[in-house]
Parts: structure tokens; sequence; C-alpha cells
């Protein structure tokens, strides 16, 4: 039989389960990547299994999220990282070494590998020739202490790449004509794997940046082959031997095929507030801007910053622009330093901040209230740049290079200019420093984790009872984000590994009595919420369903669930359904009061239950997607206690 890559991957990666579409696998996890906005519950969670050491082949915690110091809580949460990595042995990426993603990538990404990251992007390793999906914390968590990451079987989509990208058009549109073609849900259930002629000119940063935003098509993960290009670019890092060939076997098909021919694609940009509101740039040209930024784990590679230099070498931005780069490696930064990239940015008028993800999650570099702010960032949820009421385009480095000159949004291709023909340095700095090594077990053992007074312990969580009789507190629409949920930035991030702190941010977006409504009836009787399709988009931050069930949140009923944030529910003994009828759905109002009853023995033999709206006197079916071993996660209160009572049984 002829398989694709991903299948390959997959096939040797395959602890139960087999390669049919919808059906529940297990994979063994080679590789980990946390970062500080998620690494700090992962860290809580591996001293809570009482975890000797990391039985991957490498993992990694990296400090890129939340790296203002403005007071104690963030450099407290740093030296208690720090301290959990020599512990548990793993790398440690220092502050200012630069985002997770083009970081590991530089430095332990290894084709044909898998990697598990609790964060959505993780999926940008996928250039390198891995299957590197984001997930839930507590499932990294798991992966680290040598447990299989489960999940259903995707589809794979196969999109061939032909012909040559005209000048001006980079690989962020690529990305983005696929998210115009299919919006935010086209890639739900599926990998995406990208093949064909037209890979040839994409560079393994090119690639990172197309792989980086099949989050936000929702795909499980994006594979490229391990070609010769992916051999150049270890080669470049000092890490050749790393390198193997990985690529379809000839004959190979695919579920879903596509193709895109590059040469007649545009400058695209994403118009607020969804990475799926996607246009050709032409269609808005003129619209006055704020902000240009550049950077992110989105556009990571040299040559995204070498172009944004390049169009504004030897001339001013327009008056009123805040043209924000944003280094993502440290690495990098020293060598766009050393060809002269910084002096022109910074000659031209740009403001440079440290290597990090910064601005992308709303940690600085927020915009002015109404105005427009173009972003080579991977997202424009409501809210996520940091300023609430926010109008956030997504595009390309040439987009908002071109933008930043006229005051306003410009077609790179009507610059007085001639098209700047880059390439990445052939002997690029390699810094080996800013990631420290694992420590050995016996110096592991020696360390003591460093925890601060910001630092809470995560409370036990009951068993799903057997009748729930619980208001619906919150009705959201469709496409509702993580962001939405639970913001980033710079107000709510130092509280991520203080979870009755954190949790007074929960939903505040839409509604800022959220918190008060739900702690009067915490203990007594709990809440749910109603949402429309796709629920918990975006982020893999599993504090998003970590807070409200903290604040009593126990069943959600959808139309469909996002991907990650749907294992995240389950983790934390969140009963996730989902509309037989989506007709229902226009039924239930907020304050309407749902009743469950025989929850426990309905979920263990079927996968339907009946949801009775009191005063309405309406019944509401609805489907459950759990499997077995979900079930008995669901049951036991989520995957902590699960964990605990195995271990009891091994005892």
């Amino acid at each position: 039989m002829a398989y694709n890559t991903a299948q390959k991957l997959i096939k040797e990666h395959l602890s139960s389960g087999e390669l049919i579409p919808g059906e529940e696998i297990s994979l063994s996890i080679d590789q980990t990547l946390t970062q500080d906005a998620t690494g700090t519950m992962v860290m809580l969670e591996l001293e809570a299994m009482e975890m000797e050491r990391a039985k991957t082949e490498a993992s990694a915690q990296y400090v890129d999220h939340n790296v203002i110091q403005e007071d104690s809580k963030n450099p407290d949460d740093h030296l208690f990282l720090e301290s959990a990595a020599k512990r548990f042995g793993l790398h440690f990426s220092r502050p200012g070494n630069g985002v997770s993603h083009p970081v590991h990538m530089q430095r332990l990404a290894v084709p044909g590998k898998t990697l598990l990251g609790s964060d959505s992007h993780t999926c940008a390793n996928g250039c390198m020739g891995m299957l590197a999906m984001g997930a839930g914390g507590i499932d990294v968590a798991m992966a680290i202490a040598g447990e299989p990451y489960f999940v259903k079987m995707p589809q794979i989509w196969g999109v061939k790449l032909t012909g040559k990208l005209p000048d001006w058009v980079g690989a962020k549109d690529i990305i983005l004509e696929l998210l115009r073609r299919h919006d935010v849900k086209g890639g739900v259930g599926k990998i995406i794997e990208y093949y064909g002629p037209g890979l040839e000119q994409l560079s393994a940063m090119d690639r990172h940046v197309i792989a980086n935003m099949g989050a936000e098509l929702g795909a499980t993960a994006t594979v490229f082959p391990s070609d010769e290009e992916v051999k150049r670019f270890l080669k470049s890092q000092g890490r050749e031997e790393d390198w193997r060939e990985l690529k379809a076997d000839d004959g190979a098909s695919y579920d879903i095929d596509e193709e895109i021919d590059l040469s007649t694609l545009v400058p695209m940009i994403a118009k607020p507030s969804s990475p799926g509101n996607v246009v050709p740039v032409t269609e808005v040209e003129g619209e006055s801007i704020y902000q240009s930024y550049v950077g992110s784990s989105a556009n990571p590679g040299y040559k995204d910053f070498a172009m944004a230099a390049e169009i504004v070498k030897g001339k001013q931005i327009a008056s009123g622009v805040s043209y924000d780069i944003n280094p993502t490696s440290r690495q990098m930064l020293t060598d766009l330093v050393q060809n002269g990239h910084i002096a022109s940015l910074l000659s031209s008028g740009a403001r440079l901040h440290q290597a990090g993800c910064n601005g992308c999650i709303g940690m600085g570099q927020a915009p002015a209230s109404g105005r427009n702010s173009l972003r080579t960032t991977p997202r424009n949820f409501p809210g996520r740049s940091g300023t609430k009421e926010d109008s956030v385009f997504l595009c390309g480095p040439e987009v908002a290079a071109a933008s930043a000159l006229y005051g306003q949004i410009t077609d790179p291709r009507k610059l007085d200019m001639e098209y700047p023909k880059l390439t990445e340095p052939d002997q690029p700095t390699v810094d080996f420093r800013l990631l420290e090594e694992p420590l050995s077990l016996e110096e592991a053992k020696k360390t003591d984790l460093h925890k601060g007074p910001n630092i809470a312990s995560i409370p036990y969580m009951e068993p799903l009872p057997d009748e729930l009789n619980v208001p619906v507190l919150l009705k959201v629409g469709d496409n509702f984000s993580t962001d939405e949920i639970l913001a980033g930035g710079a107000r709510v991030l130092p509280y991520r590994s203080n979870l009755p702190e954190i949790s007074k941010f929960a939903f505040e977006i839409l509604d800022e009595d959220y918190y008060s409504r739900s702690m009067d009836i915490r203990e007594k009787t709990g809440h749910a919420i109603v949402g429309g399709t796709n629920y918990g988009q975006g982020s893999s931050r599993e504090h998003a369903a970590l807070a409200p069930r903290y604040l009593g949140l126990r069943v959600v009923i959808v139309k469909d669930f996002a991907r990650i944030h749907l294992q995240n529910l389950i983790n934390f003994g969140i009963l996730p359904l989902t509309f037989a009828d989506n007709k229902d759905y226009d039924d239930i109002e907020s304050g309407d009061i749902l009743e469950l009853k025989n929850i426990r023995e309905a979920i263990k033999n079927s996968h339907k239950l009946t949801a009775h709206v009191k005063d309405k006197n309406k019944e509401i079916r609805v489907h459950h997607a759990l499997s077995e071993r979900q079930v008995d996660i669901m049951l036991t209160g989520g995957l902590i206690n699960w964990v605990k009572d195995r271990q009891k049984d091994k005892a």
C-alpha cells in the first residue's frame, strides 16, 4: 500500500487503534513543547503526578508569552518554570531567547518525530516533516510522563502546490488563500499535507508560516515532507545529522484533494475579527492605519524581517503610525543586526521589541482604541490585541511594511521599487546558550521547585453527578474563541499559575458579571453554557476550561466544538454535549434551567441524552462523542482524578 507522509508518521507512532478517520487512536510522543502561559499548570500537574523525570526524547519549556516584568508575578513564575525544567529533565529557554515554535524548529525539531505542545501553534513544526500537534496542558503532562496521546484519526487533506509565487506575494498569502476558501472550520478533523512542485521555492521558514496557521483552520496538524530544503535548513543550524528523508510514496492518495496554483495568488488580508475573513488587499486598500506590526510565530523567518526592512530602507514611515518589530529569536535578531536590517528599520522610525510573543498574545503593543492595526500574527479574535474594541487585520510582511510607509492599507505591488530578492544567510548565527540542557538525573533530584506567592495548587474536582439542575449562565454564538472565554494579555496572564485569581477574568469580554453570578451559585447548582458552531476555537490554553470549571461550569451544549477545547473540557470534568437538532439552539436562552437525569448510566451506555428545559416544557435531544476512555475520565471528574485512580489500582 502507498502511504502519504502523514499516514507514515501516524503509522510509525501508532500505539492503539487503526487508521480509520473518526476512530480514536493513540500515538507515542517523542517530543513536547510548553510555554510560560500554559507551562506553569503543566509543571504543577507533573508535580501532582509525582513524576521523577521526563520519559520523552526531548521536552522543552519556553518563556516567550509573558515576558513583561511589571511586578514580581512573572519573574517568580519564570523561576518556578526554570526550577521545574531542571527538576523534571527538560530543556529551558530563558526569557528573551525567542518564540517557542521557531526556536524549537532551530534547535530541537527532528523529521519523522511526533511533537505535542501546550500551544495551539505547535503545528508550525510540521514544516520539518514532523507530526506536530497542539493540545491541552494536562495532555502534554501525560506525554512527558510517557503516556500516549489520544486523538480521533483525522482525514488527510492533500493540498498540491503548483506554479510559482509572483513578486510581492509570500507564504502568508498561501495560508490566507486557504482560509479564504474554507474559513476557520475548514480543517477540523483533518491533517493538511502539502506536496507538489510548488514546494521547491518555499524555504523551511516559509513552510513554518503555512503550517503555523493550520491552527486557524482548526486542523489537527499540518505536514510537509522532509526533503532537501529541510536538510539544508538543518545543516545551516549545525544539525544535519538529524535529517532523514520523509515523503509520500508514489501513488499515495488523500481523503480530500485540493490544488493551489501559486502563480494565481495576490496579496491577501484577513479583515477584523476572524482569520477566516479574508479578501484581496485591493478590496480594503486606502483604509488608514494606526499600527503596523511585524513578527510572531506566523511570520518568524529572517526573510520576513529583512523584507520589512528593505521596503522601508532609506525612507520614513508615515506620521502617526507605530511600526512595531517583534523579533522571534535572539539568534535571528543577531543576523538581522549583522546584515544591517535592524539599522534600516530603526532609521525608518520603527520600534524594536524583545524577542518573544509580545503583542501577538496582547502582551504589549496594544493598538489605540478605534484605530486599525495591521499584524503579521496568526489571529485577530476580538480583544486579543490587548485593546477591547480593537480592529486588527492579518497580513504578510510585504503588506505590513508598505502600509507603514503610506499610513494606510497598501498593495505592495504599487510600491515604486524593485522586488527585493532576499535569501537567508548561508551561515546563520547558531546559539545554543539560552536553551539550557536538561540536568542529569542525579543533579535533578537535588533541585527544589521554586514557588512564589502567586502559585496556587489545582483544587480537587468532584466526580460527575448523576443529575444536574443548572441555569444557563451564558449563551454565545458561532466561532466563540478561547480568547473570549479567558483573554491573554498583561492584565490576565500573570495569574496563569493562580486559578482562583485568573478565574475572575473568565468571559469578561462578553459578560463582566459572569464571575460574580457564577460564584453565587457555584456550590449550590453550578451552571451551563450554550453555544453555536466551533465553540472554543483558537488557543489551546486549558485555563479556558479550568477557570469556568472552578466557577462551577458542569455542562456545555453547542452545535459543535473545536478539537483542543473539547479535550480540555473533558480533561477537567465538564460534560461536552452537542444538539441532535441545531434548531434547538434557538429555543434555549440565558437564564433557562436545564435538567439532566441519570447522566452517569446514560453516557456509559449510549451517546444520546435528553435535557429538559424547565418552565418551557421542552425536551432537547443532545449527543456526546466520548470514547470509552473519555467516559471513564468524565465519570471520575477529570483527568487528574483518573490518573490518581489508576495509580491506586496499580499500587
